[in-house]
């Protein structure tokens, strides 16, 4: 088994750039629950604290759910994985601006996610899916198997056990309702891990270079300092080109730009 699993800011960049801003299906609140592996106990009470927007009041009084309500309880798990309070969760959500997008959120969730420790785990068949927040058929854990993301635990004594990196298994179950082949998402992160690498070297020569005649302390500082601006910068910018080029190719008919002419 390669021992090695999706580092979370790749991953999360993965999922953000296959997440749209399209319309999500209405939820109930108990669909909205199922899918966020929440209890609708626990999505009442963030509602009950502004934590969540107020549902659409559809026909017979009933609430529905969409994509903002669903990437808010993702960054809210998030924001409690790196061992914020509640309090603290709702000041950060509060100086958020009004009116983000699923996509939005999406981002914000990534910058977060990407702090946080791999965290390999050994869980049975039922405690994935558990974890998941929805059963997994075995066409899904293929999927989550082929993405590197979930592995069969050839340790354990009865043998229906998988080693999970838990940080990455949501954003993993959320790349199941990608439209694309694990070949595509496999390649896409092969192309996002070399560009990446590529820029984390240049980057890291520029600060090597902008501090060489700094003491060792004085390092340390800026680059705890500097950390985070930086994968902020590099998550907007991938956004914003991701977005540019997207906007080129259906602008221009979804034709390939090195198609031959007729």
């Amino acid at each position: 088994m390669r021992k090695r699993f999706h580092s979370t800011g790749e991953t999360a960049i993965l999922l953000h750039m296959t997440t749209t801003d399209t319309e999500e299906p209405a939820l109930t609140i108990d669909e909205l629950a199922a899918r966020a592996g929440v209890t609708v106990r626990t999505v009442r009470f963030y509602g009950t604290r502004g934590l969540l927007p107020p549902p659409t009041i559809g026909p017979r009084r009933v609430g529905h759910y969409g994509g903002e309500h669903l990437a808010r309880l993702a960054l809210i798990e998030e924001l409690q994985h790196q061992g914020m309070t509640l309090a603290a969760i709702e000041r950060y959500l509060g100086q958020l601006p009004s009116g983000l997008s699923a996509h939005d959120l999406a981002l914000h969730r990534a910058v977060v996610a990407s702090w946080a420790p791999e965290t390999v785990e050994s869980l049975t068949r039922e405690e994935l899916g558990r974890r998941a927040g929805r059963p997994l058929t075995d066409d899904e854990v293929d999927r989550l198997t082929a993405m590197d993301i979930v592995a069969r635990d050839g340790a354990a004594p009865d043998g229906d056990a998988y080693r999970v990196d838990a940080g990455l298994l949501r954003l993993g179950v959320e790349l199941l309702d990608v439209p694309f082949s694990s070949q595509t998402l496999l390649a896409a992160r092969t192309a996002l891990l070399e560009h990446s690498r590529a820029a984390a070297r240049d980057l890291s020569r520029l600060l090597r270079d902008a501090v060489a005649d700094r003491d060792a302390r004085d390092v340390r500082s800026l680059s705890a300092h500097m950390h985070p601006l930086v994968v902020q910068a590099l998550l907007t910018t991938f956004q914003r080109s991701l977005r540019e080029e997207l906007r080129e190719w259906l602008d221009g008919g979804g034709e390939d730009e090195h198609a031959a002419p007729d």
